[in-house]
């Protein structure tokens, strides 16, 4: 579980960051869900995109993936959401 001050620090680190990943119409498959595992354990800090034809909403995927995953869940804003997760070998972010 991450604190309030970590949560804000992944906040700025994210806040320039490009979607890595989109879900589309398909939703949230188990292919999603390996590609995103492999994304967290490159880059740790993930921004994924929702697509407007997709059934599944930003909440809802927030709670899928956070569980799927083991990751945190950062923030979501608009059709954007932010998952973290430390990487199990040389984790490259560092949190206060």
């Amino acid at each position: 579980m991450i604190t309030g001050k970590q949560r804000a620090q992944l906040k700025r680190l994210s806040h320039g960051m490009k979607p890595l990943m989109q879900i589309g119409k398909n939703g949230i498959t188990p292919g999603v869900i390996e590609q995103i595992d492999q994304l967290l354990e490159d880059h740790e800090l993930v921004k994924i995109a929702l697509l407007q034809n997709t059934a599944v909403d930003l909440n809802e995927a927030a709670a899928v993936l956070t569980e799927a995953l083991h990751a945190e869940f950062v923030q979501g804003i608009g059709s954007k959401l932010t998952l973290y997760r430390p990487a199990k070998d040389d984790p490259v972010i560092v949190l206060e």
